[in-house]
């Protein structure tokens, strides 16, 4: 199987890594790397820091897409700035690879309904890499949500704020994707897991309310800072959601609290650590992954890819899907702008929302 890995910072040394350690030498990688620069240093040793990405995973090293996808192969993960998905991911489709594309989808809606069209006109499996819905824990923490052994939802809150000089303190932060409003960048964009997660969890809402902007010291043209609220439909009851992101906060902390009829779950996404407790402050689940790591996550996303690839499973996250996320971070920012209640605009095919951990039955498998 042959691999187009377009991007080499931390997200594209990650995959190609982690394609390494799934299929050893049976995996062919190539790269589309744009522009030069160092090793990006990530969970592995260290090489020498004159060291190239490329030389450092042995790849061999396009300029440009068009030449790669003329050399062949079988997928390509989209890794490059978020400004530049739609475009990457458009020429990948066309050119008859299954696409495994970095979240957000984009950072504008030009060129979605479009996109969601050639992609439903496909056989090749497209998957958006929302990694977080491959967590042990927000899956345990789905099916909380769903069994009801502690009653119906009542509300839900998300905060997560990470320090972004902090996320690759061998690179200046000013120059990164997420700082700069041309790349796409901005805490809702680039942190669109939030979303993502919370609307997997709990539903899709119809209009969505945002304060913030960029009201930090960080020398940045984007939002670093937004808390966003909204109602969803869980049940019989519409329930209010909030989600706090920012680019500022020392140390990081990336947390759910749900409170329900009968108790309370908490979720620490960065420990990982769930806690359920009853209406009388009792624990009555606890769980605590041992050994768990990060690129576990990635590594979980890359396995379910490569089964897409072949045909055994249905991408967790279809472009579809994702398109939603997009709509409503996309609300969230018009939202900031206007300082009014912004209505999200859905794609026009919605269809049903795949729900967290939604294993599809054989028969929605595309074989390949």
């Amino acid at each position: 199987m042959k691999f187009i890995v377009v991007g080499l910072g931390s997200a594209g040394q990650r995959h190609a890594r982690n394609i390494r350690t799934l299929l050893g030498d049976q995996a062919d990688i190539v790269a589309v790397r744009r522009t030069g620069g160092g090793v990006t240093p990530a969970e592995h040793k260290q090489p020498a820091p004159h060291v190239l990405p490329e030389q450092d995973l042995g790849l061999k090293v396009f300029r440009h897409l068009d030449e790669a996808l003329a050399d062949g192969g079988d997928a390509v993960i989209v890794a490059d700035p978020t400004s530049m998905h739609l475009a990457t991911a458009s020429s990948a489709l066309a050119a008859g690879c299954a696409v495994l594309v970095e979240k957000p989808l984009s950072s504008s809606w030009t060129g979605i309904p479009t996109f969601l069209a050639a992609a439903a006109d496909t056989d090749r499996p497209v998957l958006v890499g929302y990694q977080m819905r491959f967590h042990p824990l927000l899956l345990r923490l789905k099916a909380v949500v769903s069994d009801g052994d502690l009653g119906g939802v009542l509300s839900a809150s998300c905060t997560y704020g990470e320090y972004l000089p902090d996320w690759h303190p061998w690179e200046d932060y000013r120059r990164s994707y997420a700082a700069r409003r041309e790349l796409g960048g901005g805490v809702l964009l680039t942190q669109i897991h939030d979303i993502d997660n919370l609307c997997a969890l709990f539903g899709w809402p119809a209009r969505v309310y945002s304060l913030g902007g960029h009201v930090s010291d960080l020398e940045v043209d984007v939002e670093d800072t937004a808390t966003t609220v909204w109602s969803s439909r869980v049940g019989e009851r519409d329930v209010p959601v909030r989600l706090h992101q920012d680019f500022v906060r020392r140390p990081p902390l990336r947390r759910i609290d749900i409170v329900l009829d009968g108790g309370t779950a908490e979720l620490d996404l960065l420990a990982p650590h769930l806690v359920a407790r009853n209406a009388r402050g009792a624990v009555v689940l606890d769980e605590h992954p041992t050994g768990w790591q990060r690129n576990d996550l990635f590594l979980a996303e890359m396995r379910h890819f490569i089964a897409c690839v072949e045909g055994r499973e249905a991408p967790r996250v279809p472009p579809l899907e994702a398109a939603r996320s997009l709509a409503v971070a996309l609300a969230a920012l018009r939202s900031q702008t206007t300082g009014t209640v912004a209505d999200v605009s859905y794609p026009e095919d919605p269809g049903d929302p795949a729900p967290l951990g939604r294993e599809a039955s054989p028969k929605e498998i595309r074989r390949v």
